[in-house]
């Protein structure tokens, strides 16, 4: 079983930054990948960040270039650096990580404002 925690939302002024964390515990050596997605109102979720073992990053082409995803291993934790904020990145933020199963964090919330 793994557990997921994250932390960092809030409101931020467009061309603003966030960072966003996601704390792992429980089985965590299993993970082999993690990810954070979003979801606006109405919107279907979307993944706009993973990382794989090895350090593979890929990126959702809206945030290419804005948002960066990084892992502590030592901390087992994962981070999403978003700078350049749009309005449009207003979502409900959550984290994931894939070991054996996806798992899921509670969700954090992002408000741009313009």
């Amino acid at each position: 079983q793994v557990q997921l925690v994250e932390s960092g939302g809030g409101l931020v002024q467009a061309g603003g930054s966030l960072r966003l964390s996601c704390a792992a515990s429980g089985t965590t050596f299993s993970i082999h990948a993690m990810g954070w997605w979003r979801q606006a109102p109405g919107q279907q979720r979307e993944l706009v960040a993973a990382w794989t073992t090895g350090d593979i990053t890929s990126y959702a082409a809206s945030v290419k270039g804005r948002f960066t995803i990084s892992r502590d291993n030592a901390k087992n934790t994962v981070y999403l650096q978003m700078n350049s904020l749009k309005p449009e990145d207003t979502a409900v933020y959550y984290c994931s990580a894939t070991s054996g199963r996806l798992y899921w964090g509670q969700g954090t919330q992002v408000t741009v404002s313009s």
